[in-house]
């Protein structure tokens, strides 16, 4: 079996993530029965039978800055896993929010859907609202709205997707309403930046057809419909596995 299936699996299954998996693999703990590979091959993580996805756990929580959006962290700050308190099953961040930023962040076991959302190709929209310094002109704005050539952590420049931009509040310091259909890592930060604007505040308030509706810090699972609204968001057909709410 090759390796890629074996992380996915591995991952749907909420053991890892699929990075963690390829590690897991890597080192020897992943062990598959006999030479001949198939899709009812017993799977082994340390020692412990892998059963298989069954009890999907999703869950929306609303991201305090100050936590980075990763299950640990090298330098010892806070992880948004800290704020996931009394779920059974093993959960991981879809898709990320930097340090500085709060709002809606989805974390799941499902690994089939969150590799679906957090492909560019899925083009599921993420709205934020944005407090920026200084306040951009017109010609700023609709260069945004068209897409601009950013700078990525690996060097490269991308240019960004359309994006729809609308003031919601005016000040020296305006507040604007920001839906992406991409997400790159600090793109909106990146994006002002580019047209001589710093950001101050980022919050997403919206992921697809989700709403932002729960207090700094605390999470709620979603419903049967919310996750169904979700799969028919990013063109995945709604898979027969049971759902658990934590």
């Amino acid at each position: 079996m090759p390796a890629e299936r074996l992380q996915k699996i591995i991952a749907a299954a909420g053991i890892a993530s699929r990075r963690k998996a390829e590690e897991l693999i890597s080192a020897g703990h992943v062990k598959v029965n006999g030479a001949v590979v198939t899709d009812t091959d017993h799977i082994r993580v340390d020692g412990k039978l892998l059963q298989g996805a069954q009890h999907h756990v999703y869950l929306l929580l609303n991201k305090p800055k100050g936590y980075v959006t990763t299950v640990s962290d090298p330098e010892n700050r806070p992880t948004v896993m800290q704020l996931i308190r009394g779920v059974k099953k093993r959960v991981y961040p879809v898709g990320r929010l930097d340090y500085a930023s709060e709002g809606l962040l989805l974390l799941t076991n499902d690994g089939t859907l969150a590799n679906k959302l957090m492909k560019a190709a899925s083009k599921v929209p993420k709205t934020y609202v944005v407090k920026i310094a200084g306040v951009p002109s017109s010609e700023a704005l609709e260069k945004l709205r068209g897409g601009v050539s950013i700078a990525t952590e690996d060097g490269r420049r991308v240019r960004t997707a359309p994006a729809s931009i609308r003031l919601i509040k005016e000040a020296n310091n305006p507040w604007y309403e920001v839906t992406l259909i991409e997400g790159r890592n600090r793109e909106i930060r990146r994006m002002f930046e580019k047209v001589g604007h710093h950001v101050e505040k980022i919050k997403r308030v919206r992921y697809g057809p989700l709403t932002l509706d729960v207090p700094p810090g605390q999470f709620r699972a979603l419903t049967l419909q919310e996750v169904d609204r979700l799969r028919t968001a990013c063109n995945k057909p709604m898979a027969g596995t049971k759902r658990s709410m934590a």
